[in-house]
């Protein structure tokens, strides 16, 4: 990884996810490594143990705990049902490295929202971490519902953005206006119930990503509510 590193990339990057002071990627050192080059790294130790992972993904070197989440990805879609609860538990107990949105889109849906997919008995897992005060907990938890919406099952995302509608956070706004439009892009009719039963109290983003799809006349109707 040292290798790849690239100082002029590392200071674009660190701005693009905001690393200063009193950002949301407060600290988040960066190398410069591009994210294919960090699969390709990922796909080399494909066999690393949870172990390793773990020190990787522990690191406040952005790129690491990307790379190791590529691995455990890998290693989840290869795995026996035993490996896939065995990463599914890893993957809760290590939330406060998955730390920017890169981190969480990348794989939340992956891995928390194709077990859950599954086993449907976890899902109060993420009712539960829905109610984090972490910022990226309750990302994950919108994320995860990726899974269920790409397999045409939409309730659990529309529970999760109705729990999620007064947070604070633009990047929750964004997070829940993404799923909504994914519901929309599949079933429209069902993503405009929502929205006329919620768009006049939805923040303005979440608003906005969540019809961004629209045609012109529907949008600027939904943006005057």
């Amino acid at each position: 990884m040292q290798k790849l590193a690239n100082s002029d990339k590392a200071k674009d990057l660190s701005r693009f996810f905001k690393t200063g002071k009193d950002q949301y990627g407060e600290g988040d050192i960066f190398l410069g490594v591009s994210v294919p080059d960090q699969r390709k790294t990922a796909k080399k130790y494909l066999n690393l143990s949870l172990d390793g992972i773990q020190e990787l993904l522990s690191s406040k070197v952005h790129e690491h705990r990307l790379t190791s989440l590529f691995i455990l990805i890998s290693k989840f879609e290869k795995g026996n049902n035993k490996l896939k609860k065995e990463i599914f538990d890893f993957y809760l107990q290590n939330t406060k490295n998955i730390n920017n949105w890169d981190l969480v889109d990348l794989s939340a849906p992956k891995i928390l929202g194709l077990y859950i997919l599954d086993n449907p008995k976890e899902k109060k897992t993420l009712y539960k971490l829905v109610k984090s005060k972490n910022l990226w907990e309750k990302r994950i938890v919108m994320l995860s519902t990726y899974a269920f919406i790409k397999n045409n099952e939409f309730d659990d995302a529309f529970k999760i953005s109705e729990i999620l509608l007064k947070d604070k956070h633009d990047l929750i706004h964004k997070a829940v206006g993404w799923m909504l439009r994914e519901i929309g892009n599949r079933n429209q009719a069902k993503e405009e119930s929502f929205l006329k039963k919620h768009c006049k109290k939805m923040p303005r983003t979440m608003l906005r990503y969540a019809i961004e799809k629209f045609d012109k006349t529907k949008k600027e109707i939904y943006m005057q509510k």
